[in-house]
């Protein structure tokens, strides 16, 4: 599945929590992430996630996107992270 995680996370928190997505998904923009994960490592992403969220202050949505032959992705701008292993 295609994930794309995008999260305000308390300052003090924010580096180890890209740290931590940046095992899972690609870098795409500032607290922005985007991939392919299995089921599994999606569950254990978001575990993980949990661990170092304040839920009283943080917040993260994440989009599980089926089949990516039906969206198109487009970039004004710069980018962030080269994303050629990305469908």
């Amino acid at each position: 599945m295609h994930v794309i995680v995008f999260y305000d996370i308390e300052v003090k928190r924010v580096q180890k929590v890209h740290k931590l997505m940046k095992r899972y998904l690609n870098w795409v923009q500032n607290s922005v992430f985007e991939g392919e994960l299995t089921e599994g490592k999606f569950e254990e992403m978001k575990s993980e996630l949990k661990k170092r969220l304040k839920l009283e202050f943080d917040s993260v949505i994440i989009y599980k996107l089926g089949d990516m032959k039906y969206t198109a992705r487009e970039i004004i701008g710069i980018e962030k992270n080269d994303m050629d292993n990305l469908l």
